[in-house]
């Protein structure tokens, strides 16, 4: 294969993948990272070794190679651990490529993060992994670097070396010069921005791995923290956009007469339950029937999954919803916003609308099964005696993302509510209702509401209640005490 007929490839080509390359034998043997028609990089047989192969193609191919290639250069030229550029070129209407040492067996700090972050906040091993981070971003601003798309995944620990990759996003101030305070507040922003919120209040502990490599400037927390929440909402509007797209996270298929969003990686194994939804509700554990909506438990290949089924009652009903977005849809964006703001909820892995002439009817949320006890259930041997301690700071936890997040769920039975043992957290189900709110004023009122639902689970008289009264935040002006 010419590498210009990966511009037609698609997503998923075929595996090994037979290329040539400056006229020798390029095996691509597995793919990391796709986009489409543009870029494919994976792991690859060169020269009887194993490397880490860029390909570069497509009407934007030469500026794109041009920025891999500076940015890779940049990166050694400044002595900063980074695989070694074995070969590179361009030709005019073929593309371009790069071809990097494979480091074997290396580990990002992503997938170390991972492994830990459900630890106590800012754990010894949770430190580790920031701290070593941290490290080696304030090395790269102490050469005059910053990388724009600054992630966990761009650092690689193999053995007792921690590596930087990617060169597309390496930019330079001065080379070799450090960087300006503006521009180190403006990339630590966007580094802080995609860790837990509930770490901000560690900042400055955290900063402190950053200034012991490099103290050139002041870090003043006010402005950091403003970088960060500058950060936080554009990643929040850009993903929520992507859920109703065909991305590389979801294969999305929208139009007059049907809306399907599904999480890719999922996209294979859900095709036997998408070709028949009603008769996987049918055969499934059904937990609710009639009115409004259906919800059942099926099975797929062993794996639990909850399908959900907006029903259509009548015809007034029809005039009603056609219209407006659909409560599964609303649903499937609540999921994920809930996901990436770090709030617990089962995994939202597929939407789909019937739909006439863009008119909306039946609709399907698919999301995976929380098996967990709900609150009402995992409390009732402690109406009068306390829970345990970690399942009501995980409740503390909870309440309080709500009130950073300015988040209302809109229906806080104790039903909604599941325990997750394998997050030691509660898990928040039936998102029709939630709501993240713009004004303060109507967060209150609507968080007030929720805090006096979820309280009414229990007798007023019960210890339980009072115990929980006492422990959930409230927001001020909003409950008698």
């Amino acid at each position: 294969m010419q590498l210009s007929q990966l511009v037609t490839a698609g997503r998923a080509p075929v595996l090994p993948l037979h290329l040539e390359v400056a006229d020798e034998a390029l095996q691509m043997q597995q793919l990391l990272r796709v986009l489409p028609g543009q870029r494919y990089v994976g792991v690859a047989d060169w020269q009887g070794r194993r490397v880490l192969a860029k390909l570069l193609v497509g009407g934007k191919a030469e500026r794109h190679f041009q920025r891999e290639l500076a940015g890779a250069r940049m990166l050694a030229e400044q002595g900063l651990n980074t695989p070694a550029l074995l070969a590179q070129g361009f030709r005019e209407g073929q593309g371009g490529w790069l071809l990097f040492d494979y480091l074997e067996e290396a580990e990002s700090l992503w997938a170390r993060w991972q492994a830990v972050a459900h630890q106590p906040l800012l754990s010894a091993a949770q430190q580790a992994v920031l701290g070593e981070a941290l490290g080696c971003i304030a090395r790269m601003h102490g050469k005059g670097l910053w990388q724009a798309d600054l992630h966990l995944d761009n650092l690689l620990r193999q053995a007792d070396r921690l590596w930087v990759i990617d060169g597309g996003g390496v930019q330079v101030e001065n080379a070799g010069q450090p960087l300006s305070q503006a521009r180190v507040l403006e990339n630590l922003g966007v580094f802080f921005a995609q860790l837990p919120a509930e770490l901000d209040e560690f900042l400055e502990e955290l900063l402190v791995h950053y200034l012991l490599v490099n103290g050139e400037h002041a870090l003043p927390l006010e402005l950091l923290q403003g970088e960060i929440a500058k950060v936080r909402r554009w990643r929040l509007r850009d993903y929520l956009k992507k859920v109703g797209r065909d991305c590389s996270l979801f294969s999305a298929r929208v139009g007059a007469f049907g809306l399907r969003v599904v999480r890719r990686e999922a996209q294979a194994a859900l095709q036997p339950l998408l070709n028949d939804l009603d008769q996987a509700i049918e055969a499934g554990h059904i937990y609710k029937t009639g009115g409004a909506a259906t919800v059942a438990r099926v099975e797929l290949d062993g794996q639990p999954l909850v399908v959900k089924r907006y029903n259509i009652k009548n015809a007034w009903h029809a005039c009603k919803r056609f219209w407006r977005a659909s409560r599964a849809w609303h649903s499937w964006r609540e999921g994920h916003r809930l996901q990436l703001l770090g709030l617990h909820t089962p995994k939202p892995l597929a939407v789909l609308e019937r739909r006439w002439c863009w008119l909306r009817g039946r609709a399907y949320l698919i999301t995976d099964y929380c098996g967990g006890q709900d609150i009402i259930a995992r409390f009732a041997a402690y109406r009068q005696a306390v829970p345990p301690e970690n399942e009501l700071l995980a409740l503390d936890r909870l309440f309080a993302a709500l009130l950073r997040e300015r988040i209302s769920h809109g229906d806080l039975k104790g039903h909604n509510l599941f325990w997750d043992d394998a997050q030691a957290a509660w898990s928040l189900i039936d998102l029709d209702a939630m709501r993240q709110h713009r004004s303060a004023r109507s967060f209150a009122r609507a968080y007030a509401r929720d805090r006096a639902r979820f309280l009414r689970n229990w007798p007023a008289d019960c210890a339980l209640h009072q115990l929980l009264d006492q422990r959930l935040p409230q927001v001020p002006g909003t409950c008698p005490n």
